[in-house]
């Protein structure tokens, strides 16, 4: 390949025959990874044949993208006759580097979009409250708030399965305002809780939940809001049925009670007094929403249409009631007629 009379080349003849800097072939070289064959007697690099084709091998890994490290241990492996699955496991990783700088910059181009786009005295804010979240974003922040929220001897698979339904995932090519809901889920799960004295920021039913109790509470909702879920997407409109039953036996079993009418109008009242976190799922649909779509249900929209269904429930349990009374009344007064 060579025309010198040992079949060697210099450092320059290299250069020119890869069509490469000499700049180039000497930071590999200095590297390890184009090792040269021998010196001149002047001190002079050079080069086998086989050295050009691994300077190929060397910039094209690179020109990948692949770091030098993962480019010495393919060459390594190559040298040792097995180089197969290290440049598999090379190529898998910078395909799922790559798939998360993608993701980064179409975060930061919504973002962008986001401050662009929105009226000037409002840009610092918007700013501000973009800025303040990674790109790409991270769940981590609202998987702390659930875990200050939920019950703290909860079992690991039940807090596992809840953060699974209750964290919603950013999208991987977001548009502008799913960025600001985002953004905006963020700064609310990050702020201080509001409330005061003992912990208030926590509904009632997990001050008295153990471990057990905590994982049949939520394992009874799971599956009530999923019941609820459904007769949401189909428009109907909150109403006792099996999706309440349930939602009334989880907290039924949690308290050791019986689900009777009384349990109903105490556990009404309980929920009613409850710490609210609309905001959260308003932010939550928003996130994961498509435009044009009806908003996904999701475990606090469930729970609020369980909530009407219970209402419902109870204000047609008095109506029959009442109607109870004035018919015990009317046969009272006839008996005392007769």
């Amino acid at each position: 390949m060579f025309s010198s009379h040992d079949g060697l080349c210099t450092i320059g003849e290299l250069a020119e025959y890869a069509g490469v800097s000499v700049k180039t072939v000497r930071f590999y070289s200095d590297g390890g990874l184009l090792p040269e064959a021998t010196r001149s007697a002047g001190g002079h690099r050079r080069y086998a044949p086989e050295a050009v084709e691994r300077l190929d091998l060397i910039r094209s890994l690179r020109g990948l993208g692949l770091p030098v490290a993962d480019v010495r241990r393919i060459l390594d492996k190559q040298d040792a006759g097995d180089a197969a699955h290290v440049l598999e496991a090379a190529v898998a990783e910078r395909l799922r580097a790559l798939g998360s700088e993608l993701r980064a910059l179409r975060w930061r181009e919504a973002a962008l979009q986001l401050v662009r786009d929105c009226p000037q005295e409002e840009r610092p804010a918007r700013l501000r409250l973009v800025g303040a979240v990674a790109a790409p974003p991270s769940t981590a922040a609202l998987v702390r708030f659930w875990r200050a929220w939920l019950p703290a001897r909860m079992p690991a698979p039940s807090v596992g399965a809840f953060l699974e339904a209750a964290v919603p995932q950013p999208p991987d090519d977001p548009r502008p305002e799913q960025v600001l809901a985002f953004a905006r889920l963020y700064a609310f799960v990050t702020r201080p809780c509001e409330g005061s004295g003992g912990d208030p920021c926590q509904p009632r039913a997990h001050s008295t939940a153990g471990a057990r109790e905590s994982a049949v509470l939520y394992a009874g909702l799971a599956t009530a809001y999923d019941l609820a879920g459904g007769a949401m997407r189909q428009g109907a409109a909150p109403r006792p049925g099996e999706a309440l039953d349930g939602f009334v036996d989880a907290y039924a079993s949690t308290y050791s009670a019986r689900d009777t009418p009384g349990f109903r109008r105490r556990l009404a009242g309980q929920l009613a007094a409850d710490p609210r976190i609309d905001r959260y799922w308003e932010l939550t649909a928003e996130v994961i929403g498509a435009p044009g779509d009806h908003a996904a249900p999701t475990p606090g929209t469930a729970h609020d249409w369980l909530l009407g269904a219970l209402d419902t429930d109870l204000s047609a349990t008095l109506g029959e009631d009442d109607a109870q009374k004035a018919l015990s009344s009317t046969a009272g007064a006839g008996g005392r007629r007769g």
